[in-house]
């Protein structure tokens, strides 16, 4: 393989599993602060300890993470240096504030938070954990608005070859992250929200700290159902966006080879073939496209062909289709995703509300264990789609993947630099895994107030004082 192939395949592999640890993160800080919220308002002291003991999963996944999120930074200048000559300038200020600004606000107040328990006073302490969580959700902001520039480049002028910022303003209320940020936002709530359901369904399966986890759970499904009926709703609200701003996105993602007849129906299963351009087996529903792009059951949706030569038109020759298949499976398995999550958190809640979680059949309570998978499913296809969907564009209509890869790397550089950088982020999934479970086995109610006991070394023999930290 070649530098551009390797390079793309690290971009894979570090952007999709760096994405494991940040939705938790969101999720996860987004859950404490509810429940610590509860125990400060209603001074109930279970609250306080599951605050506390979902924070244990908290620190052990932004601990992991920072690690993962240097080495994402760390391959663009490495295998893209074009890519970050041309767009660098704009990538710059968002960049900078979220490291200066979002990460500085987590870093700062998580250590705050941790150290402050029974030290700071009650609704300080509160605001630290608040703080936590809108500083995760601000350095996905600014991540997401270097991003929606590549999809979507605004507030720019290009000079002497390099994308330089005219308008700071346009850059950060474009169109395409102020749909991105909701959905991917409320996508990192649902994925807090599985993982604490599912990890408390598996206690209550076996009967242990009942109260605690019954209320865990309750609290999880219905963060988890809300997050994920928004998800929904701003996924809608992003499609209609891609058929103004990448319709060729779009018809990808709907396997639409020509303009579709009006209304359009929706392909729910196709047998693609990109050699002839046709789709051999198709399952359709009708309407159902017309309504997801222009949220009216009239309206017919352009397709691949003409679009392909519009934008010939628009750029020049070249091919402009992009993985048709990659797209459409993608779009699929995240809508298959999040319509699971959607039926198995509403029934929670409904178990919840009727206080009926004492007798909840196993098999749900096993479906939701396996249910912790489903959001990083739903978030990892729908991270492919979007990516994958604007090929050949890094920065759409202005800069290819071909044009963006080093020119000074060899493939054997790339090569190594694949398998050292993917066989750190699975040993660190593996340190994540093991230590989830570790904590999940130990339960809310081991001692975890125990501090070391060190032994003074300026004592006599150095064992008969012990200090405490």
């Amino acid at each position: 393989m070649d530098v551009l192939d390797l390079a793309r395949i690290q971009f894979a592999t570090t952007t999709i599993l760096h994405f494991v640890f940040v939705p938790i993160s969101i999720g996860l800080s987004l859950l404490i602060a509810i429940m610590e919220t509860m125990y400060v308002v209603r001074k109930k002291e279970l609250y306080k300890k599951m605050a506390k003991f979902w924070g244990h999963f908290l620190l052990i996944n932004f601990a992991l993470g920072v690690v993962t999120g240097i080495l994402q930074e760390f391959q663009f200048g490495m295998n893209w240096s074009e890519f970050s000559r041309f767009v660098g300038d704009v990538f710059g200020t968002p960049l900078a504030i979220e490291a200066l600004l979002a990460f500085f606000l987590e870093s700062t107040f998580i250590g705050l938070w941790i150290f402050g328990w029974n030290k700071l006073p009650k609704k300080l302490h509160l605001m630290c954990i608040w703080l936590v969580s809108i500083g995760t959700m601000l350095s996905g902001f600014w991540i997401l608005t270097a991003n929606s520039f590549m999809q979507r480049p605004v507030g720019y002028e290009v000079v002497d070859g390099r994308a330089q910022m005219t308008d700071f303003w346009a850059v950060i209320t474009n169109g395409q992250v102020l749909w991105e940020f909701p959905h991917t936002i409320f996508a990192a709530f649902a994925t807090g929200g599985f993982l604490v359901a599912g990890i408390s369904a598996f206690k209550m399966l076996r009967k242990k700290d009942m109260e605690f986890f019954k209320s865990s759970f309750t609290t999880a499904v219905i963060v988890a159902g809300i997050s994920s009926m928004c998800v929904a709703l701003f996924g809608h609200g992003q499609a209609q966006y891609l058929v103004e701003t990448q319709p060729m996105k779009m018809a990808a993602s709907e396997g639409l080879w020509n303009t579709s007849e009006d209304p359009a129906p929706w392909t729910v299963f196709a047998v693609i073939d990109p050699e002839n351009q046709e789709n051999t087996f198709e399952i359709k529903i009708p309407y159902i496209l017309s309504y997801l792009s222009y949220s009216k059951f009239s309206g017919a949706v352009t397709g691949m062909n003409e679009l392909q030569a519009e934008y010939e038109m628009a750029y020049g020759p070249g091919d402009y289709i992009p993985p048709v298949r990659t797209t459409f499976w993608s779009f699929r398995i995240m809508i298959a995703s999040g319509c699971a999550m959607i039926l198995l958190a509403f029934y929670g809640i409904y178990l919840a509300m009727r206080k009926r979680l004492d007798q909840a059949r196993p098999w749900y309570l096993k479906i939701m264990l396996w249910a912790i998978a489903l959001p990083f499913i739903g978030n990892t296809a729908g991270w492919i789609m979007t990516e994958i969907g604007r090929q050949p564009w890094t920065v759409f209509g202005l800069l290819t993947i071909e044009d963006s890869v080093s020119t000074s790397v060899t493939s054997n550089q790339v090569l190594f630099s694949v398998i050292s950088f993917t066989s750190l982020y699975l040993i660190l999934l593996g340190v994540l895994a093991f230590l989830f479970v570790r904590e999940a086995r130990k339960g809310p109610y081991h001692n975890d107030n125990a501090l070391p006991t060190i032994e003074d070394p300026y004592t006599h023999q150095g064992r008969d004082r012990h200090v405490t930290e």
